[in-house]
């Protein structure tokens, strides 16, 4: 029997619970003997495997940043793969996080429609440090930084977005916007909400409110994140494995971007133009690249993703349902304004 050897990973990041397709060979024997993949020093569990084939799901305890088949005979030299670290669980986010100059992470506790709870936003420190943040808001929603660093949040329950300050006080910016979910700025920083029954408001900087595009309604959100050119993309999740991004022209026009993602939900852009969306591809769930010529892949693999901020210091931070984790990843973020 060969050598197992590692040709590819792919995805070559992932977190907890993210499936990896490693192909190589060596890998079994006859079909009748099924190899150990170690994450460090911590075997996965092996969905499917084959001669040339493993498609693995990394565990819990997954630690380092390499990966190795093991047969009975023999083991593989390790091949890279970057593996998230968890900040926070116990949370519960509903789209993107957000991260401020300083690159501390601010995330949600949203909760169900109409749920009170004891703390609406918490602060992540650069060290990990997690702190209540905002207090008393009911279903924080979408996160959004101006220029100069204010912080916005949408309130889905109240149809508010705040200003908050940076001891964590807040007020009303705008309200009237119906179920506000996703908050995007422009580059001239006017402030565009996504009512997920179907308007996309556009706020300008002395709060005159505008209707700027309308859409079907959402059963869930509207998220919303600016790319090249002014045009304003939103996600607006089904329960279709065939959804759609819309790209919004900066006159208001909604045309189709992507079609065929499961769900997808919070996006960002790199300094490429390149879209990163929390979506399914193919049926497999975890963060997927989009180039503006609709090339599609999947890049880092996850459950259960909600949304993603690409940070200046080569951090990703990502969202779940639950949990927050940072992925050490070579991608840097488009400046300035993004959205949730």
């Amino acid at each position: 029997m060969d050598k197992p050897r590692i040709e590819s990973i792919a995805p070559q990041a992932a977190i907890t619970g993210g499936e990896v397709l490693i192909r190589g060979r060596g890998f079994q024997k006859n079909g009748t003997t099924q190899p150990t993949v170690r994450f460090g020093e911590v075997s996965g569990n092996i969905v499917v495997s084959s001669e040339k084939l493993i498609l693995v799901r990394v565990p819990e305890e997954a630690a380092g940043n390499s990966v190795t088949v093991e047969t009975s005979s023999a083991q593989s030299p390790p091949a890279g793969l970057v593996i998230g670290r968890q900040l926070a669980d116990n949370l519960h986010p509903v789209s993107n996080p957000a991260v401020d100059a300083e690159g501390n992470v601010f995330i949600t506790f949203s909760g169900s429609r109409g749920q009170k709870t004891p703390v609406s936003v918490y602060k992540i420190s650069r060290e990990g440090e997690v702190r209540p943040f905002l207090t008393e808001m009911m279903n924080p929603t979408g996160i959004s930084f101006d220029r100069a660093g204010q912080m916005y949040v949408s309130s889905r329950f109240e149809g508010n977005v705040y200003q908050v300050s940076p001891s964590g006080e807040r007020s009303v910016y705008a309200d009237g916007m119906g179920v506000a979910t996703g908050i995007a700025f422009d580059e001239d920083e006017n402030l565009y909400v996504g009512d997920r029954s179907g308007t996309v408001f556009k706020i300008d900087r002395e709060r005159n409110i505008f209707v700027f595009a309308t859409l079907e309604a959402s059963m869930a959100a509207y998220h919303l994140a600016f790319g090249p050119g002014g045009y304003l993309y939103l996600t607006s999740p089904t329960t279709s494995s065939f959804d759609c991004i819309f790209r919004i022209s900066p006159k208001g026009e909604v045309s189709d971007f992507y079609r065929g993602l499961g769900r997808p939900q919070g996006m960002a852009f790199d300094r490429e133009d390149n879209l990163y969306v929390a979506a399914s591809l193919a049926g497999r769930r975890g963060i997927v690249r989009i180039t503006q010529s609709g090339k599609a892949d999947l890049v880092i693999s996850g459950p259960s993703l909600v949304g993603l901020a690409i940070a200046k210091d080569h951090r990703t931070i990502l969202a779940t349902t639950n949990s927050v984790y940072e992925l050490p990843w070579d991608v840097e973020g488009r400046p300035l304004l993004s959205g949730s």
